[in-house]
This record gives structure tokens, sequence and C-alpha cells, in this order.
């Protein structure tokens, strides 16, 4: 069994997702905290590159240990966990949480040993979903099983969210859309793709307005319903 998967973003007009980029500045900026709490996720998920951004560590030293490529979870008791992809395990912690949400990395089975003693003695957990490239669908049946996550945050950046809608994993999208717009190049997007998957659609077969909401201030909080046809995903 899946959880149910939200992606909840925060966007310009154009959707462009870097606030320091928008104009006006400041525009609705205090908004994704209070709506990612109202949504009351059991765990979120984000990708390496906004993981890494949460990093204090550097990358670990080299063992000589050797690990088994098995689910190791330091702890199974939190109300939410931050759920972090790192196919190749590239992220040094420096840290077991994130905002009192207990780490857990989802890697693939080509990680080094040194890494998995890394994350060992930080006491950061991780599940491996796949052997050299992440497996999503695995990763959320993992998690489902593992730690009873029933609803899941995903939350960037642009290409997890991509991947998760891709896959045909996302039953709701919610977007807080903010007046301002960025209008340069070079700012991420809500979805985007690597390179290798440029040419691939999501399975999406219909979206449904379900709730339009005002913040203030011009913000608008949007809610859809995705339904996936999972024969067409990836094509």
């Amino acid at each position: 069994m899946k959880p149910y998967v939200i992606c909840l973003m925060h966007s310009s007009l154009d959707g462009r997702t870097h606030p320091s980029r928008w104009r006006p500045k400041g525009a609705g900026t205090d908004w994704f905290e209070k709506i990612h709490e109202e949504l009351g996720g059991d765990a979120w998920v984000i990708g390496r590159v906004t993981g890494s951004e949460f990093a204090k560590g550097q990358p670990y030293p080299a063992t000589k240990e050797k690990l088994p490529r098995e689910n190791w979870l330091a702890r199974r008791d939190s109300k939410t966990y931050g759920i972090v992809l790192d196919a190749q395990g590239k992220i040094g912690w420096g840290r077991s949480d994130i905002g009192g949400d207990p780490i857990v990395v989802v890697l693939t089975e080509s990680v080094p040993d040194s890494h998995l003693a890394g994350l060992r003695g930080e006491g950061v957990s991780y599940v491996f979903a796949g052997k050299s490239e992440i497996d999503l669908a695995l990763a959320l049946d993992i998690l489902h099983r593992e730690l009873g996550v029933k609803r899941l945050l995903v939350e960037g950046g642009g290409v997890a969210n991509g991947a998760f809608l891709r896959a045909g994993l996302i039953d709701e999208f919610n977007l807080i859309l903010s007046p301002a717009i960025d209008g340069a190049t070079g700012a991420p997007f809500v979805f985007s793709s690597t390179e290798a998957d440029s040419d691939k659609r999501a399975p999406i077969a219909a979206m449904t307005l379900e709730s339009t909401r005002e913040l203030g201030g011009g913000v608008l909080l949007l809610r859809y319903l995705i339904k996936n046809d999972p024969t067409a995903a990836s094509r």
C-alpha cells in the first residue's frame, strides 16, 4: 500500500519557487509552514538538492566496515518524519532531525559503506529503494510498512516533485500562489525534470479544482485532486 500523497508548493505567478527573486519582495512568504501544519502529514519528503540546504556536516570518512544493504531505522515512534531522497548518498548530515522531525534517507544499494556507517553514527535512519536509481513506489511502500506513514507531503524541489508526478504517485496538489513574479531565467520551477526524463510525461488523466482559498494580501491556496492513469506512467 502507498500513503496518500499531497504535493505542497509555494510559487510566484510564473511558477518559480525562490522567493528571494520575487518582485515585489515578501509576497505571502509566511504561508508555507502554516499550510504544511494544516495538511497534517505523517511525513514530508524533499529531494537531495533541497535536503542539502539543511545539512550541517561533511562527507563521511572512509571505513573498512562492511554493512548490509538493509533498512536501518533509529526511531519508529515519531509523529512526523522528514524523508530525503539521496540516491547516491551525497549528504553528510551533521544532525539527525530537521525541525524536530527525525531524518529518514532513501538510498540505493550503490551507496558506499562509509556513508551507511556515517548515517548510523549520527543516528540518521535510512531505507533502500532500488539498486542504482530510487524506485519511488517502492520507497512509499517501505515508508508505509516500516513507519506507518499514511499521509505524505511532497515538498520539492522541482525535480523531486516531477519524479513523483511522472510516476503517477501524487493524489493531490496544493499550490500557494503569491502575487509576485520572478520573470528571469535560472530559477527552479514547481515541477521539473532531469535531462534524461525531459521527454517523459506525467500520467495525469484528470485534475479537479477542489477548493480555492484566499489567504490574504492577494495570496491564494489552490487545491487540486489528481486522477492518474497507471497504464500511461512515464510514457
